[in-house]
């Protein structure tokens, strides 16, 4: 396990103060507010510590509400809504400052067998053969200065040109990355489900970015995400390459709308996701 992954998984080990509440920490990274995948990944522990292990996630939902303050703990209150025979729900809320910044839904769903189709997986090339995300992104690592060179919990490839090469002018929204975390994971279906949320957040608006030929980190571009859901349909492994396939069908009043789907390398559709982000334009003075 890398050293950023080893500090991925102990952000992810919630500190428990009372029963049904938590406090989560943010890395030391010099951010600006907290990473979405960061609170999704958390709140998602606390709900599952409260579930037992028979009982995996099968979906979540959740929104964002303000900007977290990384430089102070988040509490996590857990709200018990149901325990019934063979679904378990959880409503979780992030707090920062006294106010809430973040709150989640999440189900829960003992085994069962039943009916069974996918869509296939979209034609990709192997991980292996693509370049890393340092290797990708190195024709800007003057301009992305100390985020270029910040060691990653999450290795990432991009299948194509990334939303940052804007020399392509806008194309078509959508786009394929590679992910799997940066060395082995205990197996955990809880902790594998909570990783993969984190990382879920990472690249999917960059489907809408594409669209414009933009980047985050335009002075005229406000960015955020605002809401988030994934779906968990069959066990995975975060710490095994996974395809995630993403688009963004829409756009409209300053918000875009992306999906995603998560394939195993053998073709296995295991999770899907969409979130809506806020793209506004600044008009310049």
């Amino acid at each position: 396990m890398s050293a950023a992954l080893d500090e991925l998984v102990d952000i992810l080990d919630l500190e428990p103060i009372e029963v049904n509440i938590f406090r989560g920490r943010s890395p030391d990274e010099n951010r600006q507010r907290v990473f979405g995948g960061q609170v999704a990944g958390q709140a998602l522990v606390a709900a599952g510590r409260t579930v037992g292990p028979e009982r995996g996630v099968h979906s979540l939902h959740a929104y964002f509400l303000r900007p977290g303050d990384p430089n102070v703990p988040i509490l996590y209150e857990v709200d018990r809504i149901r325990d019934g025979k063979s679904f378990t729900t959880r409503r979780v809320v992030a707090i920062q400052h006294g106010k809430p910044i973040f709150n989640l839904s999440a189900s829960f769903h003992v085994s069962e067998d039943g009916v069974e189709h996918q869509m296939p997986m979209p034609d990709a090339p192997d991980p292996e053969s693509l370049p890393t995300f340092q290797e990708r992104l190195a024709p800007w690592k003057d301009k992305l200065g100390d985020w270029y060179h910040r060691p990653r919990p999450i290795d990432l490839r991009f299948v194509g040109e990334p939303a940052r090469n804007t020399d392509l002018g806008p194309r078509p929204p959508r786009q394929q990355v590679w992910i799997r975390t940066d060395g082995g994971l205990p197996d955990h279906p809880l902790l594998h489900a909570c990783v993969v949320a984190y990382a879920s957040d990472m690249t999917l608006l960059d489907s809408i970015l594409i669209a414009h030929g933009l980047t985050w980190d335009q002075p005229n571009l406000q960015g955020a995400s605002l809401d988030h859901a994934m779906w968990f349909h069959r066990p995975f492994s975060a710490d095994q390459w996974l395809l995630y396939d993403q688009e963004s069908p829409t756009a409209h009043g300053s918000r875009g709308f992306a999906t995603g789907r998560i394939f195993t390398r053998d073709g296995t559709l295991v999770v899907s996701v969409v979130q809506e982000g806020l793209i506004r334009i600044v008009p310049r003075s």
